[in-house]
């Protein structure tokens, strides 16, 4: 585990007299969110280092809560008088005078679930410019179709302290890394994109670990490649296959947003009251949990101040629950589920994922592409939107192939799918026994950026819409 480095320099005193401030119009609860985070970004194209960047940031969020409304201001100046003056602007979504007895703080344990053997971060400019060279070769080395190669490492260690008015103390350091290759390769008139991107709360291990820096070269250049060759994909209802890993981002998309409990609270979720309906197929289990080790999207404790635990969201097709933080937690009268998250001080906390996935299942792989006569087979995907209140989506894949008589046949190209979550959820006829977890590439946005995980099997849909620019003849 990294060392918690006090970079605030606030001690429990001090601290007290800011949440005694901050409740003093007569909120029923506050905590401060101390945080200091120090970054880096390097981006080669070329052979040459095009941009090159760090960033530190220091600050407190002092967050008033009168029950269902938020008070919330940040200050980056942590002398005490400044701390108050945020307090009291937090304070001011209460409006009656209360007295406040003192609080009793109480430094609360829990497990870690990233360690790391050495941070990216802090480590020197040559060796990071190394790992980016070897990318960068292997993907020019791949082909002569290859015309453009970008490389980027970024790096972060975030040190986060939190104290509530409940006297909860709870310190931690969070480490990030994400390292992303994009090739273009080209073929007379056809240009195509290939991507290669992967890290999590690891550190230099990583690549020892998981995957080289000259294996995401490699890998980039090959699917732009293959996807010069790729035929225009058809168009209209067809069979989908979505493979492990990446293409879980379609579960966080279309399913994993309509059950953060803010969109519930407001009404506006496809999904709102519908606790113990069966929302899928008796096949489908999703589960939110931050505890998963080293993942982009885990976190020892919520930023809040809850510890993490797997959330059972969808159990054989019937809807469990919801993903709360301590507004929707209360309005709804259940158990915290920790995750109240946010992008940084400057912002108050939101029902946000994790690391979000869906249960293996026992289905071979090889025989769910067997039973198919005629469908798409999806690797990644660029991302998606989806419309909360209908659980409509868009997807665009980046990798995906042409599936006819059980066999994966041509590699496809411009297309997009479409569906709704729930009605998609309900079709899904075979879940393999082969899940992963993605390789740590996605950020969500949700007026805020949160590092998030995914994760699924193999799994068969019976049927989706895909766009494309040729009729599928039925």
């Amino acid at each position: 585990m990294l060392p918690f480095m006090d970079h605030f320099d606030v001690d429990e005193e001090t601290m007290r007299s800011v949440i005694d401030v901050a409740l003093s119009k007569g909120g029923n609860y506050s905590d401060l969110f101390f945080g200091h985070a120090v970054g880096n970004r390097i981006l080669m194209e070329e052979g040459i280092v095009k941009e090159g960047s760090k960033s530190i940031s220091r600050g407190v969020g002092i967050r008033v809560l009168k029950g269902e409304s938020t008070g919330y201001a940040y200050t980056e100046d942590l002398s005490l008088e400044k701390m108050k003056q945020a307090a009291l602007t937090a304070a001011a979504i209460a409006d009656s005078a209360k007295t406040v007895g003192s609080i009793s703080v109480s430094e609360v344990p829990f497990t870690n679930h990233y360690p790391v053997e050495e941070a990216t971060t802090g480590t020197s400019l040559s060796k990071k410019i190394e790992w980016i060279d070897k990318a960068e070769n292997a993907a020019w080395d791949y082909s002569e179709h290859v015309k453009k190669v970008e490389v980027m490492l970024i790096d972060r260690i975030e040190t986060i302290q939190i104290l509530t008015s409940e006297g909860r103390l709870l310190k931690d350091t969070r480490p990030m890394m994400r390292f992303h290759v994009s090739v273009i390769a080209e073929k007379k008139d056809n240009r195509q994109i290939g991507i290669s991107s992967g890290g999590g709360r690891i550190g230099n291990e990583y690549f020892r670990l998981k995957k080289s820096p000259s294996e995401h070269g490699r890998d980039a250049a090959r699917q732009a490649v293959l996807l010069l060759e790729a035929i225009d994909a058809p168009a209209g209802p067809m069979e989908l296959i979505l493979a492990p890993a990446e293409s879980g981002v379609l579960l966080h998309e279309s399913v994993g947003h309509p059950l953060e409990a803010d969109f519930i609270r407001k009404g506006t979720s496809a999904y709102t009251d519908r606790v113990g309906e069966k929302v899928a197929s008796e096949l489908i289990t999703v589960i939110d949990d931050g505890t998963v080790k080293n993942d982009r999207g885990a976190v020892n404790f919520d930023d809040e101040g809850t510890l993490t635990s797997a959330t059972v969201l969808i159990e054989k097709g019937i809807l469990k629950g919801y993903m709360h933080d301590r507004i929707s937690a209360g309005v709804f009268g259940v158990p915290l589920t920790g995750n109240g998250r946010r992008e940084s001080y400057k912002h108050p906390p939101v029902p946000r994922m994790t690391v979000t996935y869906l249960s293996n299942g026992t289905s071979d792989p090889e025989e769910i592409i067997r039973s198919t006569d005629r469908g798409i087979f999806c690797k990644s995907f660029r991302g998606g939107q989806v419309d909360i209140s209908n659980g409509d989506f868009v997807f665009v894949p980046i990798e995906a192939y042409l599936v006819e008589n059980g066999r994966i046949d041509a590699p496809v190209k411009n297309l997009t799918l479409i569906g709704n979550g729930p009605d998609v959820l309900s079709k899904v006829v075979a879940v393999g026994n082969d899940f992963a977890f993605s390789d740590g590439r996605w950020t969500c946005g949700k007026g805020q950026m949160s590092p998030v995980g995914v994760g699924l099997p193999t799994i068969k849909i019976s049927e989706i819409t895909v766009g494309g620019s040729e009729l599928v003849q039925k």
